[in-house]
């Protein structure tokens, strides 16, 4: 049974947009959770993390970012990009009426993140990076040029989880096969022709195809710092990331002292946010966000 509400909104430029809200548990009123997921993903992957900060006492809102999941695909691919994302989030939080919130970004999320420290550095209350940061890997950059946006169709939930586990096992050397099978449930859909396809827009990947998308860039930095000394932030790294290497991870940590830190053993990108160390993190964390 759902732990959430489906929202269904539109973007300033009248794309079709999705979000799921979990509702806060009893207590006192606290800051809302937002969660933006990583460039393939939706808001599914949130679906251990969501509820468990939501029983916490907060509300928790997980974004379909246009192109993918229930958000609708956009007819001119160069809007799949940071600001046009950032502005997304921006019209929800107005729609809703939430002034401040505390970001959760995986990835492509943590990007946006930042973009929103930039444009709208008001609407952050404080600020977790999952596995992503102004500076990433070339290495792992090309990891995952060489997957998103070449658009699969499958036969079956069976070739679906070994597809998953393919493109994610190096990443998750410990996954049981049952978690496969629920990651494949997350990232595919049955189209009319009875097909599993992925569930995105192949077009959302053309910035990495393209070359636009460098692994560092100064306005990257800029907002980095910016998010960082300004607002409470934590950066969760996966041991094995290879988006988001010791060399990466120490430029952050150099650049904002303050930053706080968590490394989930045996994990590479990104943490799912549900293991154990990253939990106890982000519950110290959420602790001193009021």
């Amino acid at each position: 049974m759902p732990t959430f509400t489906e929202i269904s909104y539109t973007s300033s430029d009248g794309l079709a947009l999705y979000a799921r809200d979990y509702a806060s548990h009893s207590g006192p009123a606290k800051l809302p959770v937002i969660c933006l997921h990583g460039l393939t993903r939706n808001s599914s992957d949130f679906d251990e993390l969501a509820p468990w900060v939501a029983r916490q006492g907060r509300r928790v809102l997980a974004l379909d970012m246009r192109g993918r999941g229930n958000s609708a695909h956009d007819k001119d691919p160069s809007h799949y990009n940071a600001l046009v994302y950032a502005g997304d989030v921006v019209k929800l939080a107005h729609d809703l009426g939430i002034e401040r919130a505390v970001f959760v970004g995986t990835s492509m999320g943590g990007i946006i993140t930042m973009t929103l420290a930039l444009r709208r550095i008001k609407l952050i209350a404080a600020a977790i990076l999952n596995d992503i940061g102004p500076v990433i890997s070339e290495k792992g950059l090309a990891r995952i040029t060489s997957y998103a946006g070449k658009g699969v169709a499958l036969p079956s939930w069976d070739a679906a989880a070994d597809y998953v586990k393919t493109v994610n096992r190096s990443a998750f050397p410990d996954n049981p096969d049952d978690e496969w099978s629920k990651w494949a449930h997350r990232a595919f859909a049955e189209n009319e022709q009875g097909e599993l396809v992925l569930r995105y827009d192949p077009n959302i990947a053309l910035p990495l195809q393209s070359g636009k998308l460098k692994s560092t860039s100064l306005m990257g930095k800029l907002a980095f710092r910016r998010l960082a000394r300004k607002r409470p932030t934590l950066l969760v790294r996966g041991a094995l990331s290879d988006l988001v290497e010791p060399e990466q991870a120490s430029y952050m940590r150099k650049a904002a002292p303050a930053m706080l830190y968590a490394e989930v053993p045996n994990v590479g990108h990104a943490p799912m946010l549900s293991e154990p160390p990253a939990k106890e993190a982000i519950r110290n964390f959420l602790s001193t966000v009021d």
